[in-house]
Order: C-alpha cells, then sequence, then structure tokens
C-alpha cells in the first residue's frame, strides 16, 4: 500500500552499474534485533520517522549532536529508533496496565496516564542516552590528547608536514581522537582541502582544546609557522585543565559528603554522648 519512491523505480535499472561483487558489499545495520521483521516494518519505520523529521525543525541540531557522538546514523535512522523505543515501552506499559486491571488494582483513568507516561518516557530515554554517549566521547577525547598532541609535536619535530603527522598519528594511536583524523585524511583524499577537513572536524567535535588544536594546524599549513611548540603548550593545557576538573570534582564530592555527617552521623554522636546522661539523671543516681 506504499506509495513507490522514485529512487526505488530507478534502482533496479541502475545494478548494472555496479562493479564490486555482491558477495562483498556490506549488510545493512539493523535497527530492532527483529530480523525478517524488520526488513518488511522498515519501510513503514523510515516513512514514520521522515514524517516526524518534517514536523521538528531541529533536524541539523540532531545531525550535529550524532556527530559528537561519533555515530553513523542519520537524524531519520535515529528518529525511527526513538519511535521503536516508544513503542516497546507502550507494549510493556500497556501489557502491565491490562494485568492490573485484570486483578482490579488500577482504574481505566490511571492506566492510561500510565501507557502514556511510558510512551513519553521511551520516546525521551533514546535522547537521553545520545546526551550520555556524547559525554562519554568528549571525556575519552580530552583523555586521548595530551598524549597525541605530544606524538603530533614529535613527528613535527622530525620532519614531517602537518598533513604527514596527522596520517602517521592516525596509523599508530587508538581511539576517537584518532578515528577523527583518520575521517579527517579521508575527506582529503577525496578532494576536500586540509584547511576545510580540519574545520569540518573541529564542528563536529565541539571542544575547545580541539578548536586551538585546529587553529594552530591551519596557521602552520596556511604560513608555515612552528608547529611543534604549539601542540606541546596545547597538550599542557588540556593536561592542565584536567588537573582543574579534578580539583573541582573533590570540592563538590567534599561538600557532598558533609551532608551525612551533619545529619547522620554528628546526631548519633551527640546521642550517643548525652543519653547515658540523661539516662542516670532519670533514674536518679
Amino acid at each position: 500500500m506504499r506509495r513507490t519512491t522514485f529512487s526505488e523505480r530507478v534502482a533496479p535499472q541502475l545494478r548494472s552499474a555496479e562493479k564490486r561483487s555482491r558477495l562483498l558489499a556490506s549488510e545493512q545495520a539493523g535497527i530492532t534485533p527483529f530480523g525478517p521483521l524488520e526488513q518488511i516494518l522498515r519501510p513503514l519505520l523510515r516513512d514514520a520517522a521522515g514524517s516526524l523529521g518534517r514536523l521538528n525543525l531541529g533536524n541539523a541540531a540532531l545531525a550535529r549532536r550524532l556527530a559528537r557522538a561519533g555515530s553513523p546514523k542519520s537524524p531519520v535512522d535515529f528518529r525511527a529508533e526513538q519511535l521503536l523505543w516508544a513503542g516497546a515501552a507502550f507494549v510493556a506499559a500497556a501489557l502491565a496496565a491490562a494485568a492490573g486491571a485484570v486483578a482490579g488494582r488500577l482504574n481505566p483513568v490511571f492506566a492510561t496516564l500510565m501507557v502514556l507516561a511510558a510512551t513519553s518516557a521511551g520516546f525521551m530515554a533514546r535522547d537521553y542516552v545520545l546526551g550520555s554517549a556524547i559525554a562519554k566521547r568528549k571525556q575519552r577525547i580530552l583523555g586521548e590528547f595530551p598524549a597525541v598532541a605530544d606524538m603530533m609535536a614529535l613527528t613535527v619535530g622530525a620532519g614531517e608536514t602537518a598533513a604527514g603527522a596527522l596520517d602517521r598519528t592516525s596509523k599508530v594511536s587508538r581511539g576517537e581522537l584518532a578515528r577523527e583524523f583518520a575521517h579527517t585524511l579521508a575527506d582529503t583524499r577525496s578532494g576536500t582541502p586540509l584547511v576545510d577537513a580540519l574545520h569540518a572536524m573541529a564542528d563536529r567535535v565541539d571542544l575547545a582544546p580541539i578548536t586551538r588544536f585546529v587553529d594552530g594546524l591551519v596557521v602552520a599549513v596556511e604560513r608555515g609557522t612552528p608547529l611543534a611548540d604549539v601542540l606541546r603548550a596545547q597538550a599542557q593545557d588540556v593536561r592542565d585543565l584536567a588537573k582543574r576538573d579534578l580539583m573541582e570534582a573533590a570540592g563538590k564530592k567534599e561538600i557532598g559528603m558533609m551532608v551525612p555527617l551533619v545529619f547522620g552521623v554528628l546526631p548519633l554522636t551527640v546521642v550517643f554522648a548525652v543519653y547515658p546522661g540523661v539516662a542516670a539523671i532519670t533514674l536518679g543516681f
């Protein structure tokens, strides 16, 4: 009953243009573990997610958030996952509400509100997971940056260019930052200028130390300025930032520990210190 799109009509006539063997083609990643059922329902999910995306004006912001999380998914894929999470929450809440209604513990109004709340929570939970992935990836990148910057400083000091230092660093290191370097080099090999590819990497990562790092590389590429000392200074700045964050976290934990101490341990200490004397006075000793 779906309307056939133009790309679906043209695709069978363009299969002969594919030069590679179909055995080497990578399978499309699944969104759900349902296998053939997902292949049947995938067009409907795509259409529903596309309609939801047209109603939502934040697709550009969502695409930036997915890039910051290092996810290869498109906004349509993410919306489809949100719909699936909401559907799973709806089914679970509906089953729980039906069981409660049969047992006579829930009235219809409360059951309806519970199902609606669970569906909304399932829809928003996927967005929360994305935000958590972004925060964890930022921490990993900041943890990797000092070592990567020192490695690039050694490479540049040995006579490599900025592009050569990026290539060598991406090959010998592992992690999120190394993958971003590999992505940048892939963009340059496809025809994008190195400066534009570096700015695109800074936009994807969206971290102030990486932006300063990219600015230093751009200045070195365009003007030929020394880069090794700049990279070492940037690595030291990130290390100092990590120390300041650690001291700030320690201060917050110290304040948090005062709550159980003042409201839990200290009253019990006063009780143990005062109660024997009060008991002795009461008994007339």
